[in-house]
């Protein structure tokens, strides 16, 4: 049975200067897996932050290779790393609770296991003074309940300035809910769009022709509301987004800090093989997506040991105006998807070609889940 390799960590706080660094301290003990500690070795790790939940959206995701102490232990500086996904200093620490996802491998390779979940506490949170006072000249942010930011500032003489508007050109709220006549346009059940670390929002759905959307700031029918201006850009108090047809819709809003555009793209999730290269390669059927379940089948045929290592979901970009393409893996192996996780195995094969039916769901976040039957 294949063990895990189990860490303890700590997070200590980390403040080498006036000014908040990018980072915060992680330390930990690794162990073989025979329960020793792993000592004077070189272990790497694949760090992830991940929002609301244990099993919440990735956030950011960083490796870092440390060599250990002679009792196994390691220090590492999160936020410091190589930065596989997001951006470690556009996290919103101030919103919704954060957790840490520490994955290692003690060859020092790239073969990741997952050694747990924790939830951040106090420490990482020293992070959001940075949205109030970075240094001198710097003011106060201060958020509308339209989402909109504003500075304030002082003098030398201790004398307040009026607040002016900060950072982006752009007022849209860094939390964006979408809902619409598919819901009742009910406040209360609107969907967070995903932040995925840069200046893009991204949600997935179904959507029946002539459906009508919107955004809102938060989950209140009080909020403000944002829809359709000229030329796509979503504006405060916009007009409704039409849905033309029947389909599965990505929802992107892309912040481009002079304008935000939205795009709402019918798209066909499709399967990435990972081939070994064989002139007989699997044969992949159409997507097909049953709106009653809410799920995708792709049908693969003629898979053997020989010409398959793996796929995962693709979740195509759009036009050149939209082109953010996302794939999903399973870091785990727990039939649950991860945006850009590892390639999904299917067991047992053999030099015997075999059919299999892949049926998976994708939610609004890019979560789901899949099973793999043969047929």
């Amino acid at each position: 049975m294949k063990k895990l390799y189990a860490t303890i960590g700590l997070f200590l706080a980390s403040l080498v200067s006036a000014q908040v660094p990018q980072a915060f301290s992680y330390q930990t003990i690794a162990f073989n897996s025979a329960g020793a500690p792993i000592a004077n070795g070189n272990v790497s790790f694949r760090i992830s932050i991940l929002d609301n939940s244990a099993t919440g959206t990735v956030l950011y995701t960083e490796t870092q290779t440390k060599t250990t102490n002679a009792k196994g232990l390691v220090n590492l500086n999160i936020g410091q790393g190589t930065a596989a996904t997001g951006n470690f200093g556009g996290i919103n620490w101030g919103t919704n609770t954060k957790f840490v996802k520490v994955e290692m491998d003690p060859a020092g390779g790239s073969n990741y296991t997952n050694v747990g979940v924790n939830q951040l506490m106090s420490v990482p949170y020293a992070q959001v003074s940075k949205t109030v006072v970075t240094g001198a000249g710097q003011g106060i942010t201060l958020t509308a309940p339209n989402g909109t930011a504003y500075t304030l500032g002082v003098d030398n003489s201790g004398a307040l300035s009026l607040p002016t508007t900060s950072g982006s050109s752009s007022s849209i709220p860094v939390n964006l809910y979408f809902y619409g006549s598919h819901n009742n346009f009910n406040a209360s059940i609107s969907e967070l769009l995903r932040n995925t670390g840069g200046y893009d929002k991204i949600g997935y759905k179904y959507l029946s022709a002539n459906t009508q959307l919107k955004f809102i700031a938060a989950q209140n029918a009080s909020a403000q509301t944002y829809g359709l201006g000229s030329q796509n850009t979503l504006v405060a108090n916009g007009a409704n987004i039409t849905i033309s047809s029947n389909g599965f819709y990505k929802i992107h809003v892309a912040d481009y800090g002079t304008s935000v555009n939205v795009f709402t793209v019918n798209i066909n999730p499709s399967i990435n093989l990972n081939y070994t290269g064989s002139s007989n390669l699997p044969q992949i059927s159409a997507t097909m997506y049953n709106a009653s379940t809410n799920k995708f089948t792709i049908n693969l045929m003629s898979v053997t040991s020989a010409n398959f290592s793996g796929f995962k979901i693709d979740l195509p970009g759009g036009n050149s105006g939209n082109n953010y393409p996302e794939t999903l893996g399973d870091n785990l192996s727990d039939a649950s998807f991860d945006i850009g996780g590892a390639y999904i195995m299917i067991p047992n094969l053999t030099s015997t070609p075999k059919n299999f039916k892949i049926e998976f769901n994708i939610n609004f976040d890019a979560t789901g889940t899949y099973t793999i039957t043969q047929i």
